[in-house]
């Protein structure tokens, strides 16, 4: 159908929050969010379906064709990180609105009506770029994270979610709908398949994560006045444990680990002061859950070795686990399927990055895809993925989505849909 006006709405999404080197910076419940959130609205009023936005600011778009059967969710994120790029998770939300279209012409020309109902979602705060955790929005609706806790989360400025949403009006009262699958499409962040020539990737399970909130007391003093051997410097120390962390991975086979700290801030945070609290987040992530705990049981032991030496205090808390999910069989033979009658090329693959998904396959039996990213280049401006690839993917989607609100994966479900046995 027409991929032009798919390619039309995704660029000009991009334009929202756009840098100058083509990314683009909406983090969540900011302004530039908001206008996306505004856009996404304004799409879904003038296709005339009915909008809904719950207690968290996810947005969803319903189409109803069965009164009372439950829904098929399509969809993903608009929010970006700061200075990201402009494929990552808005891609899969304009995919899902074009899906939804496609689908729900065929059935306004007199196509029997589907058993399950469907519905384009955008979540809020994927990226936990501003509002930590990450994955809020879905892990809040499939009951993962408490609601109240999460509107109570305070970003670096002492903003809190529930403040911010408040601001671009985007704190909901509805209630989601009833779910019975899900369907998600994404930019892979890795190079596998462009690597292969692979048109589709399907994804078959996520790797274990680890975070360690971590933090580093020191005492502040006189950068100048103050003796080397009297300071107690909590930046200097946490300097030594982002770089056990990094080099933690050298301790396992190529590849089996990953970790980084990509959060750090620091009080007084004067140029004539030494510092005396740094706060930091550690990301630990493998497919082998035994090998982040043996990796975070090195750190821990590393840390209070250095706090002793460095007469400083150190506390460390886990944060943000997330054991591996796997996605059921029958989403990836249906996928399979899809991609095959497409005459697309597919293969199984699994993600290091978290997803909706993966908190939405917690709920609802979940299918989630990859299209290539070229180099593997993700979370930043860089990133990018072709209208080639990008419009491949809104034909997967468009047919997985299909077989879903048919009932493919009713069972697994276990719901009932409305004429499916």
């Amino acid at each position: 159908m027409n991929s032009a006006a798919f390619l039309q709405d995704f660029h000009f999404v991009a334009t929202i929050g756009a840098t100058p080197n083509s990314g683009v910076d909406r983090q969540a419940a900011t302004a530039e969010d908001a206008q996306t959130r505004n856009w996404f609205a304004n799409w879904v009023n003038d296709a005339g379906w009915e909008l809904r936005v719950d207690g968290i600011g996810n947005m969803f778009a319903l189409l109803e064709w069965t009164p009372g059967a439950p829904y098929v969710l399509i969809g993903s994120h608009l929010d970006s990180q700061p200075l990201g790029g402009r494929f990552d998770g808005a891609y899969g939300v304009i995919a899902a609105l074009h899906a939804a279209r496609r689908i729900g012409a065929d059935v306004a020309a007199g196509g029997p009506a589907p058993g399950f109902n469907l519905a384009v979602v955008n979540w809020f705060n994927e990226e936990g770029g501003r509002f930590a955790p990450s994955i809020m929005g879905s892990s809040v609706f499939a009951g993962l994270l408490p609601l109240e806790r999460m509107l109570d989360v305070r970003d670096l400025h002492g903003t809190s979610v529930r403040e911010a949403l408040e601001g671009i009006g985007y704190l909901g009262t509805s209630e989601g709908p009833e779910v019975a699958g899900y369907a998600e499409i994404h930019i892979e962040q890795g190079r596998i398949l462009e690597r292969e020539g692979i048109n589709i990737g399907l994804v078959e399970s996520s790797w274990y994560t680890q975070k360690l909130d971590i933090e580093v007391l020191g005492e502040q003093s006189h950068t100048g006045a103050t003796a080397m051997a009297d300071r107690h410097d909590a930046l200097v120390a946490a300097s030594k444990i982002i770089l056990m962390v990094h080099d933690v991975t050298e301790d396992f086979a190529d590849q089996a680990l990953v970790s980084s700290v990509g959060q750090l801030t620091l009080e007084p945070n004067s140029p004539i002061v030494v510092a005396r609290r740094v706060h930091l987040v550690a990301d630990l992530r493998s497919g082998d859950p035994d090998i982040v705990a043996a990796a975070r049981a090195k750190l821990i032991a590393d840390i209070d070795l250095l706090a002793r030496t460095h007469d400083i205090k150190v506390n460390v808390k886990d944060f943000d686990v997330r054991p591996i999910r796997r996605f059921p069989e029958a989403g990836l033979e249906l996928a399979d399927k899809v991609a095959a009658d497409l005459g697309l090329s597919s293969r199984r693959i699994r993600t290091m990055a978290g997803h909706d998904s993966v908190a939405m396959n917690t709920v609802a039996p979940a299918v989630m895809l990859f299209v290539p990213s070229v180099d593997g280049v993700s979370h930043c401006e860089r990133e990018f993925t072709s209208d080639a690839d990008m419009v491949t993917g809104v034909d997967m989607l468009t047919g997985v989505a299909r077989q879903l609100i048919d009932g493919a994966l009713a069972e697994a479900a276990d719901v009932p849909a409305s004429g499916v046995a």
